[in-house]
């Protein structure tokens, strides 16, 4: 892990290397609304934190800068989703992910948007994810509840 992403009051979505209570300072601090450990050679943990910040009011084009650097396009979505249990499906001009257990639109969450990372946001928002700094329930975990 080389830092760590939080989310400012703000909606600045900052990064900060760890030195040693890093962690610490960003958790205790009162303009922090979440954070994300950071390791840019894990896949699952960059696509954590671009879904979790858009789904808990990240500045978007900050969100999507950093999924753009991180190759967190599209493709590499299909192959996260199906990590985690979601499917990606169009619908009309836009993309729909659903959780496991989908059954239909109107009785099971989903998530809508231009791209599939918006549209796993939506979802990860229409599960009840609340940001946090530290032990709060993450996507990942909405999912297989």
């Amino acid at each position: 892990m080389e830092g760590w992403y939080y989310l400012h009051t703000n909606g600045s979505l900052i990064y900060k290397r760890e030195l040693g209570g890093t962690a610490a300072d960003i958790r205790e601090s009162t303009f922090a609304k979440a954070m994300w450990p950071f390791d840019p050679g894990d896949r699952e943990s960059v696509w954590r934190i671009v879904i979790e910040s858009l789904a808990a009011g990240a500045e978007r084009e900050r969100v999507h800068y950093l999924a753009n650097h991180w190759g967190c396009d599209d493709v590499d979505a299909d192959v996260y989703a199906d990590r985690v249990g979601v499917t990606l499906s169009p619908d009309g001009g836009k993309w729909c992910a659903t959780g496991p257990g989908f059954r239909n639109l109107a009785t099971s969450l989903a998530g809508f948007g231009k791209t599939k990372l918006e549209a796993m946001a939506e979802l990860c928002s229409a599960m009840g994810y609340r940001p946090s700094k530290m032990w709060g329930t993450s996507f990942e975990k909405l999912l297989r509840q």
